[in-house]
């Protein structure tokens, strides 16, 4: 964050200063006075459940020198009514001011936003100094703090771009209009909120017509839905993906004994192999993606390619470990829906090992249909896995879907304590569920190798 004293934060937001108006704020804004770094901004929200407020000490005993919230704090505070406003307007001022030296590139799609969010800070970070949301802050409180953690070094700024409403991604380029905007696809996450897979596609193109002048859209050619959104910009376009029309092409797709892709990405007069350390192939449609969106930032394809190599993502997302006792996890419990989890199972079946077990809970926000993809997610893992251990009564279409592979698990502490019985030498496990789920602790609980014994010779159930 650029430097702004307390007094300068309440001119900018329109609230009034309580206590030393002199004390400058240096370090980024956040919402958890946990992470709060010294000389940073607390940011106070008064909610039905937690009040922020409570946790001002805890905060200044982090770093934190001054708050922004409603009500006066023994910390220097700007005292406003609405702090999720004062927030964003802090947020718009702030990139404001850096605007001149600053290229924005956001991103958003159904799936795969986090995980290609990783890629292109990594392809733009071999380029210059980058600021990227952290992990999945995209929503109308995480963008504004991830805009308030560019400063004057700041050469190109990520923010991911989620949406659970007609007019969020809208919203969010109000605060921050993009430079170049970068769309994945059009899948089921949130259909439940959103209605249709029609007015998925609108949400997401917002992003494209919330693009500053001149700005480039990134779009999937694979993604009939996607491509269309060509027509909500007159500037320029640039597209990836598999088909021989897209500008960004990924062939030569091969997977090693780890379900790892290698690929080479072609332009028309240029192209460079690429062989990254994630699992999946889906990760080469996310690779392009970045790589494309690094092209109109002026990066050089041969130097996004040596940068998507050792890029890394987020945690929980198809992290591959290594178990106590010779099997594999396969840690994709972040989150989930019928496309994404397809896409894991996909990587599940191609990693090198003996049986499969796919661990899946809970798809969130698929609305009447969510049955009935809950089963078709089943029989699909059917034909992925010897074994589908479905989690929480909610996950019960699952087991319906995978027949007599299906495991059904009450709970997470039921979950880890079947799979501790039952994982043997060579297996690979995946684990995933809408966030919702916390399969995340089951992944924990494994990954710690907490195994009662050591594991068994792989046998059939």
């Amino acid at each position: 964050m650029i430097p702004l004293s307390v007094g300068e934060i309440a001119a900018v937001v329109g609230g009034r200063v309580e206590g030393d108006g002199s004390v400058t704020v240096t370090a980024p804004a956040v919402l958890d006075g946990r992470q709060a770094e010294p000389g940073g901004l607390f940011v106070a929200f008064a909610g039905e459940h937690v009040d922020g407020h409570d946790y001002v000490r805890q905060a200044g005993l982090s770093g934190a020198v001054a708050v922004l919230g409603s009500r006066p704090t023994p910390l220097p505070t700007v005292v406003v009514d609405d702090a999720r406003a004062a927030l964003q307007t802090l947020a718009t001022h702030v990139v404001a001011r850096l605007r001149d030296e600053l290229t924005v590139a956001g991103l958003t799609g159904s799936q795969g936003k986090t995980g290609t969010k990783d890629l292109l800070a990594a392809v733009l970070s071999s380029a210059a100094p980058t600021t990227a949301t952290i992990g999945s802050l995209n929503n109308e409180l995480g963008v504004p703090l991830t805009m308030l953690r560019a400063d004057t070094a700041t050469r190109f700024l990520v923010p991911e771009m989620g949406a659970r409403h007609i007019g969020d991604i809208a919203a969010l380029t109000g605060l921050v209009a993009p430079d170049i905007a970068v769309v994945l696809n059009v899948g089921q996450a949130h259909l439940g909120e959103f209605g249709s897979r029609a007015a998925i596609a609108r949400t997401k193109g917002e992003l494209i017509q919330g693009l500053a002048p001149g700005g480039t859209a990134v779009l999937n050619a694979d993604d009939p839905r996607v491509a269309a959104m060509r027509s909500l910009t007159d500037g320029p376009v640039l597209t990836f993906g598999r088909a021989e029309h897209a500008d960004l092409r990924v062939t030569d797709l091969t997977l090693d004994r780890l379900g790892r892709p290698s690929f080479t990405l072609r332009t028309a007069d240029n192209s460079a192999p690429v062989a990254l350390s994630l699992v999946g192939a889906h990760q080469a449609l996310n690779a392009s993606a970045a790589a494309a969106a690094g092209l109109a930032a002026g990066v050089p394809l041969d130097v996004a390619a040596a940068a998507l190599a050792t890029a890394s993502l987020s945690p929980w997302r198809m992290e591959l470990r290594e178990l106590a006792g010779g099997a594999t996890l396969l840690d994709d419990s972040y989150n989930a829906n019928p496309d994404s989890t397809r896409a894991a199972l996909d990587a599940l079946v191609v990693i090198e090992g003996g049986r499969r077990i796919a661990v899946l809970g809970e798809m969130l926000e698929l609305g009447a249909d969510g049955a009935a993809e809950h089963r078709a997610v089943g029989e699909y893992a059917a034909s992925r896995a010897e074994v589908v251990a479905a989690v929480g009564a909610a996950a019960r279409s699952i087991a319906a879907g995978a027949g007599e592979r299906a495991v059904v698990l009450a709970d997470n502490d039921a979950a880890v304590d079947w799979l501790r019985g039952h994982i043997a030498v060579g297996d690979v496990v995946l684990v995933k569920a809408s966030r919702g789920a916390r399969l995340d602790e089951v992944a924990a609980a494994l990954a710690q190798g907490r195994q009662e014994a050591p594991c068994r010779p792989r046998r059939f159930i």
